[in-house]
Order: structure tokens, then sequence, then C-alpha cells
């Protein structure tokens, strides 16, 4: 769409608008924000709808959902399991058929009134705009010294600019939506896919609010496992340096191989050397056991695409039939 078509549209209320919500354990939520997102819908457009997509709640989240009012536009996407939510945020684009899809949680820490911001920037000929948030205060220090170094650590071994600060609360024009729908990974690391496909994009602020109820469940642990994914997905260079560190550790082994065959023709053989041999075994052993286990990370996630099973299976579809 032309800059001056989505300038029209966007004052004639005529964009259509999909709203891509991933939900997890929401039940107590649910009501209060689908109704918040459909007043500030109302404000924008004529024409939108709301992808609900549960990832295997254990709560009452699927049943609230599909209870709601036809009025508000909300199309549920029930998965058969939880696929995480990164799998849950390519179930609802492959599902969204509006001229631009927004991306965002359902527990109010992604603020409703920066939606009119994206779509101005949008209107402007944007593809994408994101959100940045402005601190991390309301998080522990290891969890904001590990995003800091998880960052700074993709900045240094990919080709890809993943910003600062930057998550799944963001706008996607309909090309930018159809680019990453095209891509068939199974293990997704949505923000290096958002960098990935590129087009002109524009980073908004944000504060990120209070969550309305319940808890979130992305610990550190969670967090580890989706940066290691990320870093597996989108660079090779550990797989590099282990390469140039055995290299080094060979050279080095070499030069003191040499050292001990000169000291002991000239000198005879000497010295018993018991622990120095100990502890070169233990760090060789130390440095074989963590290059093979950074090969097994690439392994598992090529045993994983070459498998070439869905990204995901739906248990339940409500209001996709209107």
């Amino acid at each position: 769409m032309q800059i001056d078509n989505r300038k029209q549209a966007l004052q004639d209320k005529t964009v259509r608008i999909s709203c891509v919500v991933p939900v997890f354990n929401e039940e107590a939520l649910v009501d209060s924000f689908f109704e918040a997102l459909q007043a500030k819908l109302l404000e924008l457009t004529n024409t939108f709808e709301i992808i609900a997509i549960d990832d295997g709640s254990q709560d009452n989240t699927v049943k609230k959902i599909a209870a709601l009012p036809k009025k508000y536009h909300v199309k549920l996407i029930a998965l058969s399991r939880n696929f995480g939510k990164e799998t849950a945020l390519t179930a609802g684009l492959e599902h969204a058929t509006g001229d631009v899809a927004i991306i965002l949680d359902a527990d109010f820490q992604h603020p409703l009134e920066v939606i009119p911001t994206f779509l101005t920037h949008w209107s402007e000929g944007y593809n994408m705009v994101y959100g940045v948030r402005e601190n991390r205060d309301n998080e522990s220090s290891i969890k904001r010294n590990f995003a800091r170094l998880f960052y700074w650590l993709m900045t240094k071994i990919t080709k890809i600019d993943i910003p600062n600060n930057a998550g799944d609360f963001r706008l996607l024009d309909r090309k930018v939506v159809d680019a990453i729908n095209q891509i068939q990974e199974r293990t997704r690391f949505m923000k290096g896919l958002y960098a990935w496909v590129g087009f002109k994009k524009l980073p908004v602020p944000f504060t990120v609010q209070e969550r309305a109820a319940g808890k979130s469940s992305w610990g550190l642990a969670r967090l580890t496992e989706l940066a290691l994914t990320g870093i597996t997905s989108f660079s090779d260079i550990p797989l590099r340096v282990w390469g140039l560190i055995g290299f080094v550790i060979s050279l080095i082994s070499l030069v003191y191989a040499i050292y001990i065959v000169t000291v002991t023709l000239i000198f005879g053989a000497d010295l018993p050397g018991f622990p120095s041999i100990i502890v070169a075994l233990m760090f060789f052993g130390g440095i074989q056991l963590l290059s093979i286990g950074i090969l097994g990370e690439y392994i598992a996630r090529i045993f994983t695409e070459v498998k070439q099973r869905p990204k995901y299976l739906i248990e339940k579809k409500y209001g996709f039939e209107d």
C-alpha cells in the first residue's frame, strides 16, 4: 500500500487491523483486556480482527475467550499443547488477514495508547514499527544484566541488527507478515526473524506497565533457552570460535612437544611430572566436552528441522467461520 493510500485509509478508518495476542493462563485478564482493546480499535478503524492464540493454558482461558460476545471480534486459536510463545506468534501471523498486524500481550504491560502512534508511523511509510522499553527498573539486576549481555553478544556474532530492549510489541505491514510467513523454521526466535526480514522500520519508546494480574512465566531458565535459540539460529560464530581454540591449543601443544623433546635430548629424561599431566588432561577434557556440547546444540536444532514436523497443532478454532 502506497503512503498516500495508507494515510487515506487511516483517516477514513478503513485500514484493516489484525491484532495478534498470545495468551497463556490469562483467565483473570481476558475479559477486561479484550474489552479495552476493542474500545481502542474502534477509535482507529471500522474493520479489525483480534486473534487470540492460546498456548496450551491449564486454566479456563479458552472457555472465557470462547464465551466472549461476538461484538468483540475475537477469533481464537487453541493450540493442542504448550508450544511456546514464539510458535504461538507464528500461528497468529499465519492467520492474520489485515493490512497491518499488531502484536501485543494480554497482560496490559503493552500500553494500548501506543497503538495509534504505531499506525501514524505506518502511514508515513514505515513497514515495521516496534516498541522499545525505556527502562528495566521493574526487573531484577540479574535479569537486566543478562538481557544487556545477550543483546551485546548478538550484535557481535550475528549479521542482523536486533535492537536493544525491543520485544514483540510491534506493528507489521502486510508485506512483512507475508515475508515472515514464508520462513519455515521450527525452532524460532521471533526477534531475530523480525530483524532478518529487513524492511523500513522505526522504534517507538514506551514504558512497560505492571501486570494487571498473574505472574510472568518467563523465568531465567526460559530466557536462557530462548537466548541459546537466538544465538544458534543466527550465528555460526560459536562453531568457528572453537575451531580457532582447537587450532591454538594444538599449536601450543606442538611447541611444548618440541620443547620436551629438545630438553630430553640435551639433558636426558627427568621429572615425573604427574601433577602437570593430570591438570593438562582435565583441562583438555573440559575443552573437548564443552566443544562437543556446542556442537550438540547445533546438531539438536538440525535434528528438529529435518524431521519436518508441523510448527504447531490446533485443537480448536473459534470465530474464523465468519
